[in-house]
């Protein structure tokens, strides 16, 4: 058996294989959303104070998970509080 010979066309196809590769992790790896937020990332979303948050804690309206002293929230349970505040201004 001889030795392969691996010519400038063959590492040029390898490259464009792996950099192909890598974006495509890349862009699967955007579209995930985490399953848990904390405070500050709920607040960036939702566009709200702490203090509006809190609020939003204590009468139930969003629920919460308290690990250690963090907490975190759903990322689903905060759609799905959005849906069911959903206003339809329909006349």
């Amino acid at each position: 058996m001889g030795t392969p010979i691996i010519t400038q066309a063959d590492l040029d196809q390898f490259k464009e294989d792996v950099i192909n590769e890598l974006r495509s992790l890349m862009a699967k790896e955007k579209n995930v959303q985490t399953r848990w937020l904390k405070n500050k990332e709920v607040k960036k979303m939702l566009q709200i104070s702490h203090t509006t948050l809190q609020t939003l804690r204590a009468n139930g309206t969003l629920s919460y998970t308290k690990v250690g002293g963090i907490i975190y929230y759903d990322a689903e349970e905060i759609e799905k509080m959005m849906e069911d505040n959903k206003i339809s201004n329909r006349i």
